[in-house]
């Protein structure tokens, strides 16, 4: 039952003691809103419907945006962060635009004001930061296209990775995936794609408002007097779906019941709405301070391990002042048995759907009259809701075993929780029923960010026996 000391007392996170500020997101819901000049309660759908209005307007004017600087030139221009002048550009995406000139208008005849207008450049602003790391690792990929693209050498994947800004620690999986979408194109187009703007189309805008980048003359939100679960926010939308004027454009109070998870002394943020169905939802930012994570000085540590029919393995040790670790108890699983279940019941259903609409497809081509085309629209819908249902299900085993391996933490007064990291484990050459086994698992999406105290994560390879934990 003994070990190595120095992996334990060498955690992984920030500084010494004292405390530290911590951004998070809670989901709410925007129920109800009151008009402030007339008085008038608006009930869910009619906030929903004004809240849509709005959303539509800025992601037209997003749509146009990305549709303009869709190119290497202008997004190699932003990822730099200077101007044309060799100036820096500001970190929020909204004054980067505007610093480069990059405008946006709405819709001819219709009247809105510049924070609008902020909200559309920000969100066209993240979308094209966040497709810089993709155009590099397309032509990294392109530039050492492989003899054979579906099995690469050993020489050809060091090539690759020198090819890719930080390739020597990106998953192979991602540089296989980028692969087999450029294959896809060369089979379609006869040839490879120039850059990842030919081989991608223009991304499709989704429909929120980010108020973070508005200030208090579109909205507002602020804690209610004597109540700490709930806030009040303030924002101003449009009275018609086409607003002609300042006029047309009132402010809407709306209060917000915070959910547990945001602490009482919290500092709130404006949060991003977002409509949804028939609600109007809100991701709600806010910040608090929380005791710094050590880096070293640790003396008990939680191991989990990922395994097939158990999910996680958890077993917390004790490092000695000899350097000895020895383990506390004798460890917990986390079993989601009837979940997974579920979730296979899910993909079954989904490849069925596919299978369908796959034939569908070939049946009716692009024949919008064909009397086989609502069938497949109908579908098209189904297996959109069937992924939905996967993804949420998938969201929330990540969430609850996140939550129980923090709660095995507390329990054992661990201070530090090593994680196996397989994140980049391929489901492949297993077999069939343990490749599919290993790609329902959710190791990618449980991780330090989910909600719970201040721990110091890390990632390692860790194997837990009987006897003891081993790296």
């Amino acid at each position: 039952m003994s070990g190595t000391g120095a992996d334990i007392a060498g955690g992984s996170c920030r500084s010494p003691t004292g405390e530290t500020s911590r951004t998070a997101c809670a989901r709410g819901v925007l129920r109800t809103g009151v008009e402030e000049k007339t008085g008038r309660l608006l009930p869910a759908a009619a906030l929903m419907e004004r809240v849509g209005w709005a959303a539509g307007l800025v992601s037209g004017m997003v749509a146009s945006l990305l549709a303009e600087h869709w190119n290497a030139a202008d997004v190699e221009m932003l990822a730099s962060g200077l101007d044309a002048g060799g100036q820096k550009l500001p970190s929020n995406a909204w004054m980067a635009l505007r610093r480069l000139g990059w405008t946006a208008a709405a819709p001819e005849g219709v009247q809105v004001n510049d924070r609008i207008v902020r909200m559309a450049q920000e969100q066209a602003g993240r979308t094209l930061r966040s497709v810089k790391w993709r155009a590099d690792v397309t032509a990294g990929v392109l530039a050492t296209w492989p003899a054979d693209p579906g099995r690469r050498t050993s020489e050809e994947w060091d090539a690759v990775r020198a090819a890719v800004p930080g390739g020597q620690f990106l998953p192979g999986s991602v540089i296989k995936s980028r692969t087999w979408q450029l294959t896809a194109f060369a089979r379609e187009h006869g040839r490879l794609p120039v850059d990842v703007f030919e081989a991608e189309a223009v991304p499709r805008t989704a429909r929120m408002l980010l108020l973070s980048s508005c200030d208090g003359q579109q909205a507002t939100i602020e804690r209610a007097d004597g109540d700490p679960t709930r806030a009040l926010l303030r924002l101003q939308l449009p009275t018609r779906c086409d607003p002609r004027s300042y006029r047309d454009w009132t402010w809407v109070s709306c209060p917000i019941t915070l959910p547990p998870t945001v602490p009482a002394d919290a500092v709130l943020h404006l949060p991003t709405l977002r409509p949804h169905r028939d609600t109007v939802r809100a991701d709600l930012a806010y910040t608090h301070a929380v005791p710094k994570a050590r880096r070293t000085g640790h003396r008990v540590a939680l191991g989990v391990d990922w395994g097939l029919n158990t999910l996680l393995s958890a077993g917390a040790a004790r490092l000695h002042d000899d350097g000895r670790i020895t383990t506390l108890g004798t460890g917990a699983q986390f079993r989601a048995g009837g979940v997974r279940a579920k979730q296979h019941r899910l993909r079954r259903l989904s490849e069925h759907l596919h299978t369908k609409t796959g034939h569908y497809e070939r049946l009716t081509g692009d024949d919008a009259d064909h009397p086989l085309a609502a069938r497949r629209a109908v579908l098209t819908s189904e297996t959109r809701a069937v992924s939905e249902r996967r993804s949420h299900l998938n969201d929330a085993l990540a969430a609850s075993a996140a939550r129980w391996t923090v709660d095995q933490a507390i329990t054992a007064g661990a201070t530090v929780i090593y994680l196996e990291d397989l994140r980049s484990m391929e489901a492949r050459d297993m077999g069939s029923s343990i490749n599919t086994r290993l790609s329902q698992a959710v190791r990618g999406q449980m991780g330090p960010g989910h909600p719970g105290p201040p721990f110091a994560f890390c990632f390692c390879q860790l194997r837990l026996t009987r006897e003891g934990m081993s790296t």
